[in-house]
C-alpha cells in the first residue's frame, strides 16, 4: 500500500518537522507500506522511499515568497488561485495511486498558503480511496509571532478551521487544548501521538547493526546486559548465563549479548561456545543471550562494539582472570551500571564505582542485586520509557499502526 508524506521539504534539509517525517516514512518502509515523500526541497536520503519535489510546494520558493510578501499585508495577489492550481493538479497527479496522505504542518501554518490551499481543494473533491491524515505540529492562529500576518478570511482561515473529512493529529496533549479552543472541534476527533526518538540515528547505528539489532529486538531489550569479551573459559561465561536465567523472572525483556568471537590461541574454546549454546538451550534463554560469535566468527568492527555500549543498560563480567579490565573503563565513559567479579585487576580500577560480586556469590543473589540497582536507578527507569513509549518502534505499534487501520476503515 502506498504512503505519501507531504511537508514544505525534507532530508536533508535540517529541521523538527523533517525529522519527525523522516523517522515516520522509514518506520512505515520497514513494516512493508510502499512511501514516498512529496516536498518543495528535499532530496533521496533512503533506498527504499522516493522523494518527489516540486518547487511551489516549498515555504521559500521565490514565487512563494513574492505571494507571502502580499499576504501578510492582508492583499490576495492575483495570481494566487492559479500558483494554488498549479499545485492542485501536480498533488492530483502524484497521488493517483496512493492510498493514504499524511501531510505535516501544511493545514496549521501560513508558511505557504498556496499549498494550503491546494491541499484543501484536493481533500474536498479527492478520490474516496485516498485517506488523509493531517499531523498538526504548530498552529500559526495561536503563535504571538505571526499575529500581524494572519487575517480572519480566506486563505488565512485556513490555518483555524478543523477540516472535515480528515483525521486531525496533534502530538501533544497542549497542542490538542490548542487546537479545541481555536477551532471549536471535539475533543474526541483529535489524536494525540507524540514526536519520537529515532534510536539508529542516535545511537549511531550502521544500516547493517540497526537490521541486526531490530531482527532481535535488542533495542527494546529491558535491561540490557552487554558481555564484550571473548568467549573463552577464564571469563566463566556459564555464572554469566545463570545469572540472566534468574534476573529474567523479575526482567522477561532482559536481553545478554556476549560481543567476542572465540579465542583465537586455544582450540577448544570451539568446544566451548558448543557448552555455552548447549547451557543456554537447557535455561530456555534462547531468546535471551546471544553470542555474537555464532553470526560473526571473526569478530565485529569497533565502531559496532560502541554502539552496543550505547545500547547497553548494565555491563556484567565474570571472569576468573583478567591481566587489566579494558571493558570497565568503557563502561564508565558510556555510564553504564557495571557488575564484576571481584578480582585484583577489576577491584583495583573500580572499587568504589562498580558492583563487585564474589565469584562464590550464588547467581540469585548477583541477579537480584543488578535487579535493585536497576529499580532504584532513575536514569534506568526513565530509559526504559523512553523505550516503552517514544521510540518510533514503539509509537508505530502502539499509535500509528492502529491509526492507519482505524483511518482507512473510516475514510476508505
Amino acid at each position: 500500500m502506498k504512503v505519501a508524506f507531504l511537508h514544505y521539504s525534507a532530508p536533508p534539509i535540517i529541521g523538527g518537522v523533517e525529522n519527525v517525517m523522516a523517522s515516520q516514512a522509514e518506520c512505515l518502509s520497514n513494516f512493508g507500506y510502499d512511501v514516498e515523500i512529496l516536498c518543495g526541497r528535499g532530496n533521496s536520503w533512503h533506498p527504499h522511499i522516493k522523494v518527489k519535489a516540486n518547487p511551489l510546494l516549498d515555504s521559500r520558493d521565490p514565487q512563494i515568497l513574492e505571494l507571502k510578501k502580499h499576504l501578510d499585508q492582508g492583499q490576495v495577489p492575483l495570481n494566487f488561485e492559479d500558483i494554488a492550481g498549479q499545485i492542485f493538479n501536480w498533488l492530483v497527479e502524484v497521488l493517483a495511486d496512493a492510498r493514504l496522505l499524511i501531510a505535516h504542518n501544511v493545514a496549521s501554518q501560513h508558511k505557504n498558503l498556496a499549498l494550503t490551499a491546494a491541499l484543501y481543494r484536493l481533500i474536498s473533491s479527492r478520490p474516496e480511496k485516498l485517506a488523509v491524515i493531517l499531523w498538526h505540529h504548530d498552529f500559526a492562529w495561536t503563535a504571538s509571532q505571526y499575529n500581524g500576518e494572519l487575517y480572519s478570511a480566506y486563505p488565512w482561515n485556513l490555518c483555524k478551521i478543523a477540516w472535515e473529512g480528515v483525521t486531525h493529529v496533534v502530538v501533544s496533549e497542549a497542542r490538542k487544548q490548542e487546537m479545541v479552543h481555536l477551532t471549536g472541534i471535539e475533543q474526541d476527533k483529535v489524536k494525540v501521538i507524540p514526536g519520537g526518538i529515532n534510536q539508529k540515528n542516535l545511537i549511531g547505528l550502521t544500516d547493517d547493526l540497526y537490521q541486526f539489532v531490530s531482527q532481535h529486538h535488542f533495542l527494546s531489550a529491558e535491561p540490557f546486559v552487554l558481555m564484550p569479551i571473548r568467549v573463552t573459559r577464564r571469563k566463566n561465561l556459564e555464572m554469566g548465563l545463570h545469572i540472566i536465567a534468574s534476573l529474567k523472572h523479575h526482567f522477561p525483556g532482559v536481553k545478554l549479548v556476549v560481543t567476542g568471537p572465540t579465542g583465537a590461541h586455544n582450540p577448544t574454546n570451539e568446544q566451548y561456545l558448543k557448552e555455552l549454546i548447549e547451557l543456554r538451550r537447557l535455561l530456555d534463554l534462547e531468546n535471551q543471550v546471544f553470542f555474537l560469535a555464532e553470526y560473526f566468527p571473526n569478530g565485529i568492527s569497533e565502531e559496532w562494539i560502541g554502539s552496543f555500549y550505547r545500547m547497553a543498560d548494565v555491563l556484567l563480567l565474570t571472569s576468573k582472570e583478567e591481566g587489566f579490565g579494558i571493558p570497565v573503563l568503557e563502561a564508565g565513559l558510556s555510564r553504564l551500571l557495571i557488575f564484576c567479579s571481584d578480582i585484583a585487576p577489576l577491584r583495583a580500577l573500580a572499587d568504589g564505582y562498580a558492583n563487585l560480586f564474589s565469584l562464590k556469590d550464588s547467581p540469585e543473589i548477583v541477579a537480584k542485586r543488578i535487579g535493585e540497582s536497576l529499580n532504584k536507578d532513575p536514569v534506568y527507569s526513565f530509559r526504559s520509557k523512553v523505550k516503552k513509549e517514544f521510540t518510533w518502534e514503539a509509537i508505530y505499534t502502539r499509535k500509528i499502526a492502529p491509526l492507519i487501520r482505524d483511518v482507512l476503515q473510516n475514510q476508505g
